[in-house]
């Protein structure tokens, strides 16, 4: 053992000199030659080497960065490392809420949601859908939303390595920055207030960051548009820094939230209708009208849809309502013999699949990074904007 720890150059240069000594055969040290100036020519040729990468190199063999990956698919991974996804819909809460055991950080194979697929896909936040179905009202809607709550709460506690919870876009990137998977609550369905907006303001002090006014008599269900209360809504939410999300909205009603709204609003899984004509896809009127404040159509995956679809959806969104308006949203988090996705689309690890058909259709970098990560943790700290600067003015006077 002592040889791994002595210095091996010091104990045998020694001996050698002292052996040479001993014998009268040690050689005459050779002085060294004394130093100069380089020449300026000299220092024009050793400049010259270094500025064309030949230094400390045969002639003829230039000194080369690192190759960056020629194919799409090592091109969209390297990408998301750099802007990770945030997805804006999975509804892994409902599927857990009905199993009494599960381990999302060794990973679920009968799922399509775990922490390993979720770094493999390059997912960096992800919104955890609290929708309850729509046959539940009054308390029992309430219920059912607060212990989807709660659930999520405690996977995040329980998987600290992985997750974090988030409330704003500053924790987004604290998240991502840390490599935590950051976790927000929401959307919660609207029918799930109660018509109330003391509900309201109770979601979001428990977390909720996002409420989808879908299904809901005061946001048009019965076609009545943009109630009083809606209105209420929607002013509220600004107030406390909720997302407004309009998926599936009727035009008529979406246009009542957005001349009330100070916020920008969001589609937190839906896609083109003009492509594929479902309850949820909005049509380009509405898409047209989320430009102006730069709200945000997150494009979902339907189980039934091909890379090469969903990518049709995603350059129709941009096409109509341009570049910063369009997002990523899996609508993942179902129990895969249910509900299996496509081959290219099975979990959430195959969010490179779908970057690198992109990158094969043309798309940059710059659109790309809004695409996955930019145009949602803008459209949430402008929400957070808006909040700040609606809780600074002054309370109406009541006479």
């Amino acid at each position: 053992m002592a040889d791994l720890q002595d210095d091996p150059h010091t104990s045998s240069t020694t001996a050698v000199g002292e052996l040479d000594r001993m014998l009268g055969t040690a050689v005459p040290e050779t002085p060294e030659p004394e130093a100069r100036a380089a020449s300026p020519d000299e220092l024009d040729e050793l400049e010259e080497l270094v500025f064309d990468g030949v230094a400390g190199e045969e002639e003829g063999e230039p000194v080369a960065p690192p190759p960056a990956p020629e194919d799409s698919l090592g091109r969209a991974r390297a990408l998301l490392v750099e802007h990770p996804v945030a997805d804006g819909f999975n509804r892994l809460a409902s599927i857990l809420g009905q199993r009494q055991w599960h381990d999302l950080e060794l990973g679920e194979s009968t799922l399509d949601t775990d922490i390993p697929r979720l770094r493999a896909g390059g997912v960096g936040a992800q919104f955890w859908s609290l929708l309850v179905p729509a046959e539940y009202a009054g308390d029992r809607a309430i219920s059912a939303t607060l212990e989807q709550i709660d659930l999520i709460k405690k996977v995040v506690a329980a998987y600290p390595e992985g997750l974090r919870l988030a409330l704003t876009a500053g924790d987004m990137a604290d998240a991502r920055n840390c490599g935590r998977i950051a976790s927000l609550l929401g959307p919660v369905s609207g029918h799930a207030l109660g018509e109330s907006l003391g509900t309201l303001r109770a979601y979001q002090a428990l977390g909720v960051r996002s409420v989808t006014f879908a299904g809901t008599r005061w946001a048009g269900a019965k076609g009545e548009g943009l109630t009083s209360f809606g209105q209420d809504v929607v002013r509220e939410m600004n107030r406390l820094g909720v997302l407004i999300d309009l998926t599936g909205v009727p035009v008529e009603s979406v246009r009542g939230v957005l001349s009330v709204s100070r916020a920008p609003v969001v589609l937190s899984h839906s896609g083109a209708r003009t492509l594929t004509d479902a309850p949820a896809n909005a049509c380009d009127d509405v898409l047209r009208a989320l430009t102006p404040d730069k709200g945000v159509c997150m494009v979902g995956f339907a189980p039934e849809q091909t890379v090469s679809r969903v990518a049709d959806h995603i350059d129709h969104v941009r096409a109509v309502a341009g570049r910063e308006c369009v997002g990523l949203s899996g609508m993942y988090g179902a129990d895969t013999a249910d509900v299996p996705h496509g081959d290219d689309l099975r979990d959430v690890s195959c969010y490179p699949h779908l970057l690198a058909e992109l990158i094969d259709r043309g798309w940059d970098e710059a659109d790309l990074a809004l695409l996955t990560w930019g145009n949602a943790a803008r459209v949430v700290r402008d929400t957070e904007f808006t909040s700040r600067a609606a809780r600074r003015r002054p309370a109406p006077v009541v006479t």
